[in-house]
């Protein structure tokens, strides 16, 4: 296949592109300056442009690209840019795809679970609906800006959970922590925290690709988790103890207040429904195996 993909350059969008060009795909990597290699291809998602002829005779566009939502507090100006990343860069690519007579075939627009709130009770599936609060009203947004695409495209909007690996995401401050023995619980650790590796979010991912599947889809791990297991299986992989409890107060003091309460703090005990359904198998379908391999990776 070919496949023009936005934020390869980010946490998952580097093992996404890597897993795939060694599948033989061909990959072309959207980027914010002069193009370095047949691989990249120049665009400015802030204006709105993009060559559509980029997009001529792909099969696939996967659009990763957006600000990191929790590498720093929620200013204003800050909670603009994390919108601003994610609506123009979707609407730049759907819009190139309206100027060809023969748009791609599938549009993977990545969302969050962010889209269900941060205090649900109930399991959530695809069809739940939305929650509240900034990041629930983002990917509402999100997922409405991919669905502008052109008549005729897949469109899919996975709805990705937390995503477990040695090299980065929501467990790159954690991860030390726990390695030497002092982390612990964030909060009272009994909120769930919709997990997958890495590993089985780039394979979903890819499966999403070349299924049938419309709309949103939600991706983490069969076995639900809240954060009390999550840390204590990734201590018991180090062999170490996890005892050092991060209290609501003091998270919502470094983070701010509705950072940490709509992103560390949130209760979203997330089923992969659509997913399962659809035939996929996971390598780490339990929590205690994607331990093991984020530990085994962190040496």
């Amino acid at each position: 296949m070919r496949i023009v993909m936005s934020g390869a350059s980010g946490f998952i969008g580097t093992a996404l592109s890597g897993h795939l060009l060694a599948r033989g795909h061909d990959v072309v990597r959207l980027v914010r300056r002069p193009a370095a290699d047949p691989g990249e291809a120049s665009w400015d998602p802030a204006a709105g442009r993009l060559d559509e002829a980029v997009l001529d005779g792909a099969d696939a566009v996967i659009n990763l690209s957006g600000a990191g939502i929790g590498d720093r507090r929620w200013t204003k100006e800050r909670i603009r840019e994390i919108k601003d990343s994610r609506l123009m860069a979707t609407k730049t690519l759907t819009a190139a795809m309206g100027r060809l007579d023969t748009p791609p075939s599938t549009f993977l627009s990545q969302s969050a679970s962010g889209y269900y709130g941060g205090s649900r009770t109930t399991q959530l599936r695809e069809d739940s609906g939305a929650g509240k609060g900034m990041l629930a009203a983002l990917c509402v947004d999100w997922e409405a800006a991919a669905h502008t695409a052109p008549a005729g495209v897949r469109v899919v909007t996975p709805r990705t959970g937390v995503v477990l690996s040695a090299d980065g995401g929501a467990l790159g401050p954690l991860l030390p922590l726990l390695k030497w023995g002092v982390g612990g619980p964030l909060g009272n650790g009994r909120q769930y925290w919709p997990w997958i590796s890495l590993v089985d979010e780039v394979a979903a991912l890819e499966h999403l690709l070349v299924s049938s599947i419309e709309g949103p889809v939600n991706v983490c791990a069969p076995e639900s988790a809240d954060v009390n297991a999550i840390v204590a299986q990734l201590a018991a992989a180090f062999h170490r103890p996890a005892f050092l409890r991060v209290p609501a107060p003091a998270l919502k003091l470094a983070l701010g207040a509705h950072l940490a309460e709509e992103l560390v703090l949130a209760n979203q005990r997330m089923e992969p429904a659509r997913l399962a359904d659809s035939g996929f198998t996971w390598e780490h379908p339990a929590l205690a195996d994607a331990a093991r391999w984020v530990v085994g990776n962190s040496k």
